[in-house]
């Protein structure tokens, strides 16, 4: 399995980074998870094709983590000339979600004629796995009102495993998405002081030993959290940074 990090930033941009996207390679294909606002310059800043993906699993219903979707249809269907199914999965209320949003940017767009065929699975968090493009795919609940259920993402390829804690703040479900995972995406917004809805790194710091994972890495910072960096690292955590890629 290969992890490469499409987009790392928060909702802001902040330090240049792009919204979240994980892509995540192995023989069986290729999926993604999160495909925010600016997610697709990032992907082709990255040189890659849309045609690679077979599904995207998005972790909570906010701009910065699923509002990249409208645009990748479009292009896929006017640039990239689709042709192969793709699915998209994510918590309950996600098919509503992004018809909403599909017809706020592009008015009329849900109406296309589509040249290839995608489908909305909605996985309520806490479920069985499910498989989504060839991966086993398991969510679970964390805390990050979104005005539909947030969760952390759990992605195997029955040799490999990816983990994600989505947007949220400390919760007792962290752990259980962290274990055994050969990679565990973590957020970590802030750092000066407690961000409400998202961990900062005094409270990740605090908790590191429930965190059961081989290899921890953070994301989704701020800028205080971006300025404590040096500090970050010297716990032995890893820092994403768009492009970077992670052989598991």
């Amino acid at each position: 399995m290969k992890v490469t990090v499409v987009g790392s930033g928060d909702a802001f941009g902040t330090g240049g980074r792009s919204n979240t996207c994980f892509r995540v390679d192995s023989d069986g294909g290729t999926l993604l998870v999160d495909f925010g606002a600016s997610a697709l310059v990032s992907w082709n800043r990255l040189g890659m094709s849309t045609l690679d993906i077979g599904g995207i699993v998005i972790s909570h219903l906010h701009g910065d983590h699923f509002a990249g979707l409208p645009f990748l249809l479009l292009e896929s269907q006017f640039v990239s000339e689709r042709r192969k199914p793709l699915v998209i999965a994510g918590p309950p209320g996600l098919h509503t979600r992004l018809e909403m949003a599909c017809e706020v940017l592009f008015p009329g767009m849900t109406g296309n004629r589509w040249a290839f065929p995608w489908s909305v699975v909605e996985i309520d968090p806490g479920g069985k796995d499910r498989d989504i493009a060839g991966f086993s795919v398991r969510t679970i609940e964390v805390r990050h009102p979104s005005g539909a259920p947030a969760t952390g993402i759990r992605v195997s390829d029955g040799k490999k495993l990816f983990a994600y804690s989505g947007d949220t703040s400390w919760t007792a479900s962290l752990p259980a998405i962290a274990q055994d995972a050969d990679l565990f995406m973590c957020e970590c917004y802030g750092a000066a002081h407690p961000i409400p809805n998202h961990i900062d790194w005094p409270n990740l710091r605090a908790n590191l030993s429930s965190l059961k994972a081989k290899r921890i890495c953070v994301t989704h910072m701020g800028r205080s959290a971006l300025d404590a960096i040096p500090e970050i690292k010297a716990a032995g955590l890893m820092v994403a940074e768009d492009g970077k890629v992670f052989d598991l």
